[in-house]
């Protein structure tokens, strides 16, 4: 007989030991995860392509946002530069034979 004691694991953790790390994925609080906020469409095609792009921050670290938030903001801050130069109905003008009326104090109205 021998004096050698051979030492054998239960068959679950010896399964877990070969698995090693890559079995079980860790948490990481500084990972980026998505927030899943709702987006209702606008309307507007250009508002909406940018709240989509918003959707990128998602995958990026904290410190990538920031370059999505500018972007966004230039691009919505665009939008509605588009929106005050694009022409909008006349202004309805006065008839030129129309003269102006007066209250009894001589003021024009």
């Amino acid at each position: 007989m021998s004096d050698t004691v051979w030492q054998t694991e239960p068959p679950q953790e010896a399964a877990e030991a070969e698995a090693g790390p890559a079995a079980e994925p860790e948490y990481d609080p500084a990972a980026p995860a998505p927030l899943n906020v709702p987006l209702a469409p606008t309307g507007n095609a250009e508002v909406d392509a940018q709240l989509e792009r918003l959707g990128d921050a998602d995958h990026l670290a904290t410190d990538g946002h920031l370059e999505v938030y500018e972007d966004v903001h230039r691009g919505l801050r665009d939008a509605l530069t588009a929106l005050d130069a694009r022409p909008g109905p006349p202004v309805p003008t006065r008839h030129p034979t129309t003269t102006p009326q007066r209250d009894p104090s001589g003021h024009t109205f």
